[in-house]
């Protein structure tokens, strides 16, 4: 009998080892923490070639469907003010400018008619950060100080401005938002 009881305690100490190892380490410690970055919304678009740490000139000229926007932003001299914000653009793709009536290409390229150019493109921005989501039916003014219509349908999913739709929303900017529209919006002053 004791040669048994000898027998399981001995077995008790050999195994002693094995269930400590099996329970939590409470003096374990854990290793440092490095700086990783935070995962981003994998659903929230982002232009070809650009981040969303870019402002909404990066973003425009880093979209191959945004190049003539680019392009009359260079030219109308407006590169510096859509560096502040937030904004909301409306930003009509190449196939939009592509649909303008010559005539009004012709004018609006004319170098005596910069401001006009100006005051097209300013129609185009809204002020704030308005995502597709925040987007509601009603009268917004623009940053040229002219109201635009929204109108939402979303029974079908639609975001209009005036008479253009918008065709890809929601492009992240540091300073805002863009939805790409299918039309030039044009203020009534030039139609």
């Amino acid at each position: 009998m004791k040669i048994k009881k000898f027998a399981s305690f001995l077995t008790g100490i050999l195994l002693l080892p094995v269930f400590a190892a099996c329970t939590p380490n409470e003096t374990a410690q854990t290793p440092p923490t490095t700086n990783v970055p935070p995962v981003t919304d994998l659903t929230t678009p982002v232009s070809p070639g650009a981040t969303v740490n870019q402002d909404i000139q990066g973003v425009v000229q880093a979209n191959p469907s945004l190049t003539t926007l680019t392009n009359l932003i260079k030219e109308a001299n407006l590169t510096d003010k859509l560096g502040d914000g937030p904004y909301t653009l409306f930003a009509p793709s190449d196939q939009a400018f592509a649909a303008l009536p010559e005539v009004t290409k012709q004018r609006l390229s004319q170098p005596e008619n910069r401001e006009l150019l100006r005051q097209v493109l300013a129609y185009h921005v809204v002020p704030g950060n308005l995502t597709a989501n925040q987007l509601q039916s009603k009268e917004v003014n623009t940053l040229g100080n002219n109201p635009v219509n929204i109108k939402t349908d979303q029974a079908n999913n639609e975001v209009r401005v005036n008479d253009a739709r918008v065709i890809q929303p929601d492009i992240q900017a540091s300073n805002g938002v863009i939805h790409i529209v299918d039309r030039v919006i044009l203020p009534p002053t030039i139609q």
